[in-house]
């Protein structure tokens, strides 16, 4: 009886629980219900006093001028964020095995520098940078992105597999070693099976992070190795901004990035999750 009570008392903070999800979902919508409504209309249509109501004629012309100017730009995207999260993440993966089972003296300490580099923003060593790729022949083309976001990475994809690896018992390490297992044996046998949530997050988070990026992309790159997040800053025009065609290339360009989440978003969070008791 006593439950039952409680039960029904537990209603109206449901509820009012659920009422704030709804109103706190419709202010994150909100954003994109106008560029949706603004991608949809006609340059003429576009005006602030009616920027909120539905087209009355609906304008997909804008989706195709905006995946026009983005074809050339969609291989390097492409290409750009597999080969840099790929590669971020196998050498995050040898970073946290190393700190996780392999500790060395001054490892906490080499772990804190590295760590370090997620805290430097883009801006303070984007000169050295620029000098540094076209010291090494490698400014303009696509695989210079590659490498700088490659580096950029090593860090979070350090500290999201250090702290999934901890969690893999000693025992097992050690076990295998008495067996006469060495350390990239023990790693390609063992640990790296295991390591499928932990790869999951990072190239999700890594793809996100690369697919989105636009300082690098426009000053480390030339018109032929540019992502499309150029294209798309490429799209605003001059003096006069057609509204629709930004908006409808904002809406394609985040496509791939909204698929990723929703295809592995729930293994994102189990990701998230693992090595948090221990890390």
């Amino acid at each position: 009886m006593t439950l039952r009570r409680a039960e029904r008392g537990g209603w109206p903070w449901r509820w009012t629980l659920h009422a704030m999800l709804f109103v706190a979902v419709a202010f994150f919508v909100m954003p994109v219900y106008m560029m949706v409504v603004t991608a949809l209309k006609e340059p003429s249509a576009i005006d602030l006093a009616t920027a909120w109501q539905v087209p009355r004629v609906w304008n997909w012309s804008s989706f195709a001028q905006a995946w026009t100017a983005f074809l050339p730009k969609l291989k390097n995207s492409f290409v750009l964020t597999i080969s840099a999260s790929a590669a971020s993440a196998l050498l995050g993966s040898l970073n946290g095995y190393v700190f996780a089972k392999w500790p060395f003296p001054g490892s906490r300490i080499v772990f804190a520098f590295i760590l370090f580099g997620m805290f430097i923003p883009y801006q303070a060593i984007l000169i050295p940078l620029f000098g540094f790729i076209r010291s090494i022949g490698l400014y303009g083309s696509i695989w210079g992105l590659v490498l700088v976001h490659t580096v950029y990475g090593i860090p979070i994809t350090t500290l999201i597999f250090r702290n999934y690896y901890v969690e893999i018992p000693d025992a097992l390490i050690e076990a295998s070693t008495l067996e006469g297992a060495g350390f990239f044996a023990i790693y390609r046998r063992i640990v790296f099976p295991l390591s499928l949530p932990a790869f999951v997050v990072v190239i999700i988070w890594q793809f996100t992070q690369i697919w989105n990026e636009f300082l690098f992309a426009v000053t480390l790159s030339n018109p032929d190795s540019q992502p499309i997040t150029v294209a798309l800053a490429q799209l605003a025009g001059g003096e006069a901004v057609r509204w629709n065609l930004p908006m409808a290339g904002a809406l394609l360009a985040a496509l791939p990035t909204l698929v990723v989440y929703v295809l592995f978003g729930r293994f994102f969070v189990r990701g998230l999750l693992a090595g948090s008791a221990k890390g």
